[in-house]
C-alpha cells in the first residue's frame, strides 16, 4: 500500500510539474504576444504623431510662407513709393540742375 501512495504522489507530482511547464509555455507565449502588440501599437502612435508633426509643420511654413509674402508686397510697395518720390523730385528740380551745370561749365 506504502508503495502505491508513493507511486500516486510521483504521478501527481509529474502531472503537476507537467501543468508549470505547460503554464510556463503559455506565459511564454503570452508575453511574445504582449510584446508584439505593444510594438504594434508603438509604431502606429509613431505613425499617427509624425504625421501631426508633419499637418503642424505645414501650417507654420503655409503661415510663414504668407507672412513673408505679405511683408515682401509691402516692402515693394514701399520701394515703388520712394522710387516714385525720388522720381518726382528728379523731375522737379532737373531744370535747376541743368541750370547749375550749365552754368558752371561756362563759368570755368
Amino acid at each position: 500500500m506504502a508503495e502505491s501512495k508513493v507511486t500516486g504522489i510521483i504521478k501527481s507530482l509529474n502531472a503537476l510539474e507537467d501543468d508549470l511547464d505547460s503554464l510556463n509555455s503559455k506565459v511564454g507565449d503570452m508575453k511574445k504576444q504582449l510584446n508584439l502588440k505593444a510594438q504594434n501599437e508603438i509604431d502606429t502612435l509613431l505613425e499617427k504623431t509624425r504625421e501631426m508633426a508633419t499637418k503642424e509643420a505645414e501650417v507654420i511654413i503655409n503661415a510663414s510662407k504668407e507672412k513673408a509674402t505679405s511683408e515682401s508686397s509691402r516692402i515693394s510697395q514701399e520701394g515703388e513709393a520712394k522710387l516714385s518720390e525720388i522720381q518726382s523730385t528728379i523731375d522737379a528740380n532737373f531744370d535747376e540742375a541743368v541750370k547749375h551745370v550749365v552754368s558752371t561749365v561756362l563759368k570755368a
